[in-house]
């Protein structure tokens, strides 16, 4: 099985896909539309990798679209149609009644082949790149004990690496505190890079971010809000106050580049701490995203990671080297992180608690129950997660855009480097003790870069200094992005309409003292404890290590904050010929069929528990043993109502999930002895949801037959 150049296959080799029927499910009443496709700076390109060594070995690319040859029967695989053991604990069907689909032609009255699709070929985003560092292959881990959990938390404008093992200080989790180009110890280091004029990079994190402007060099930051949602769909609501990128490269590319120079700084720097080789090449890596992404958001950051080196073959027996990646959203590693603290907010079992975790770009919000004590905690997602754009960075924008405002007259003071110097000290001081309306009437000084023109008191410089009065920053620059956080969290206790017994803020956002202080008026009359760990800006890197570390599913169950479904035909009902007489026609046995009809996999607002299969039944008419292929299109929604058609509503396409069903015996049975009127597969086909992935599978009498990532939850 492969999904439209975002699965990911382990074996298996890749031909043309011949072409066969859709699918046509049990009715379900009830609608989707089209959407832009993924915008062009972020479609395949190629471009030059980081000049600091030579190129390792990359990975073979899945190629999509194609029918692959079964494997072995004694392995499992991502992409192919290797048999696995059944199923263990009971599976829920989220529809009423079974769900029976119909792919077909045949001289049955309800069944017609449907028209094919063409195979999605688009070749692997990352494809042309090749990360450069020489990597020696190491031996293949042949136990859990000890192994090494890290965690990579990628944030818009600081990122961190967590790591732990059982067999590193009683299995408590570490940091990296020493980066280059620091004396101090930094819990997080910028996520910023230096290019020079070829695409190249200079320098990363605190050496980039502390470089001075030079001719021919470029600056990039915050190019993680590239790939939030409405980015990726529409290149028009890119926020215009991004940095610009370098020529020639895309944002995938620069989160490459980032990521690469983390992780080989982090390997290096971890086997110093721990004072012994690490075995990092087989060490399982947990890389955090935003609550609010939506799938392709992760998928990219997943091939970015990967592209990257995160993970790695590291012989020929590690088949199963891609799953070492894992994905988990911010507000559940912290969520996990917070529930091991135990001091700071008395939490027991039963009780509620929601997680604001306010980074930089986002600000992200989940609600959890503790369902365990300590020794064997488990907590459980109560309502979808959400988040939006509302992080301190918007702070900083918007205090550019007032700086620019109050100077307008003084271009001395608005190059990129007296810009910049502003948005320092607004940065180091200001934006994290800023305290609201106590402050109205003081003045806020920031010292001019440039000594030219430094006297003008109608727009505030005086001697050498810009004043801002306290009462503006607060209306220009705090209150609106601190409002739209507040909403973020009243929309999402509305979603429990139960008692929350604590509210924990974490990230770096969280330590503004207006942002805090708002919190607190706002709902501590509602919420009994307010609080804020000390580590409140690590807390999501440590929780993603700490889950690791914990080789079980510390979060039980999760919440699908959309819905999934695929487009199917049916037979036609009076609903379809009054309200759709264009997608009615006639199918061969002359009985009117309906297309363009969407079958729910999953309803939004589902509570599903980790790892559980939710599945429905198809059928697939094959005029010849070779037709064993169909491409099922699949639809995302955010929207609470249930849709009947593939045009009403707030749909968004999201792949096409090609489906091999060759290996399955019944397949095979009937293709041994063929008929001049072809014949019927029954199968069903599953949703696996696990945090922030979403895995396709084939299944057939509770045996899975094949696997494929398609899609993130979040």
């Amino acid at each position: 099985m492969s999904c439209c150049g975002s699965a990911r296959t382990h074996e298996g080799n890749s031909r043309s896909a011949p072409t066969g029927g859709t699918l046509q499910p049990f009715p379900i009443s009830h609608q989707p539309t089209s959407h832009p496709g993924i915008n062009p700076f972020l479609e395949k390109s190629s471009f030059h990798p980081p000049s600091i060594s030579s190129p390792p070995p990359v990975h073979a690319l899945s190629q999509f679209g194609g029918t692959h040859s079964p494997p072995p029967p004694s392995s499992t695989t991502h992409g192919s149609l290797a048999p696995s053991p059944p199923p263990q604990s009971p599976q829920m069907n989220m529809f009423h009644g079974s769900s029976s689909a119909d792919l077909s032609n045949s001289m049955s009255p309800l069944r017609r082949p449907s028209p094919s699709y063409p195979a999605a070929g688009n070749p692997n985003l990352l494809s042309t790149y090749r990360p450069s560092i020489a990597i020696p292959a190491p031996s293949v881990a042949t136990t859990d004990e000890g192994k090494m959990s890290v965690s990579i938390d990628f944030g818009t404008t600081f990122s961190g690496v967590a790591y732990g093992s059982s067999r590193i200080a009683a299995g408590k989790v570490q940091q990296i505190l020493h980066w280059p180009g620091a004396m101090e110890t930094f819990r997080k280091v910028p996520t910023c890079l230096l290019y020079d004029e070829r695409g190249q990079v200079l320098a990363w994190g605190l050496e980039a971010k502390n470089a001075n402007p030079v001719p021919g060099t470029i600056k990039c930051e915050w190019f993680k809000l590239f790939l939030e949602p409405h980015a990726l769909r529409d290149q028009n609501t890119v926020d215009p106050r991004l940095p610009p990128l370098p020529p020639g490269k895309k944002p995938i590319h620069l989160i490459v580049d980032f990521l690469y120079c983390m992780w080989e700084y982090a390997k290096e720097q971890i086997t110093r701490e721990i004072g012994a080789v690490a075995d990092l090449d087989s060490a399982d890596v947990w890389l955090t995203v935003p609550a609010a992404w939506d799938a392709r958001g992760c998928e990219l950051m997943r091939e970015a990671a990967i592209t990257a080196g995160l993970v790695q073959s590291v012989g020929a027996r590690d088949r199963d080297w891609r799953d070492r990646l894992h994905i988990i959203t911010e507000p559940e590693a912290a969520a996990v992180h917070c529930a091991h603290l135990t001091d700071l907010h008395k939490l027991k079992p039963s009780q509620i608690f929601m997680i604001c975790d306010a980074g930089g770009g986002t600000v992200d919000l989940a609600v959890y129950q503790i369902l365990g004590q300590l020794a064997t905690l488990e907590i459980a997602e109560m309502c979808a997660r959400s988040g939006a754009n509302c992080g301190s960075l918007f702070l900083d924008l918007r205090f550019r855009e007032l700086v620019r405002t109050l100077l307008a007259d003084h271009p001395a003071h608005l190059d990129a480097a007296s810009l910049a110097y502003f948005m320092h000290s607004f940065s180091e001081t200001e934006k994290i003790t800023y305290r609201g309306d106590v402050d109205d009437g003081s003045m806020f000084n920031f010292t001019c870069f440039n000594v030219e023109d430094p006297h003008d008191p109608q727009v505030g410089l005086f001697n050498g200094e810009l004043s801002i009065p306290g009462n503006l920053l607060r209306r220009e620059v705090f209150d609106p992005v601190v409002n739209q956080a507040l909403e973020l969290i009243e929309e999402q206790m509305k979603k429990v309409n139960q008692r929350i017994d604590a509210l924990l803020l974490v990230g770096g956002f969280s330590g503004s003292t207006y942002l805090f202080k708002r919190v607190q008026e706002r709902f501590g009359g509602r919420v009994k404890v307010i609080a804020r760990p000390s580590d409140a800006d690590t807390a999501t890197g440590r929780g993603a290590a700490q889950y690791g570390l914990a080789r079980r599913p510390l979060v039980s169950s999760v919440v699908a904050p959309r819905s999934y479904m695929m487009k199917v035909k049916l037979p036609a009902e009076p609903e379809d010929f009054m309200k759709r007489p264009a997608y009615v026609s006639q199918n061969n046995a002359g009985v009117s069929i309906c297309e363009n009809r969407l079958q729910y996999l999953v309803a939004k607002g589902a509570i599903l528990r980790k790892g559980q299969k939710i599945k429905t039944k198809f059928c697939k008419y094959s005029q010849t043993p070779h037709d064993r292929v169909f491409v099922a299109t699949m639809y995302t929604s955010d929207a609470d109502k249930i849709m009947r058609y593939t045009d009403e509503g707030e749909t968004l396409e999201l792949c096409k999930w090609t489906v091999d069903i060759g290996s399955l015996p019944s397949f095979q049975e009937n293709a041994s002895m063929p008929t001049q009127n072809g014949f019927y597969t029954d199968f069903e086909l599953g949703l696996e949801l696990d945090g922030a992935e979403v895995r396709g599978i084939l299944l057939y009498e509770e045996r899975e037959w094949g696997r494929v990532v398609f899609d993130m939850l979040s």
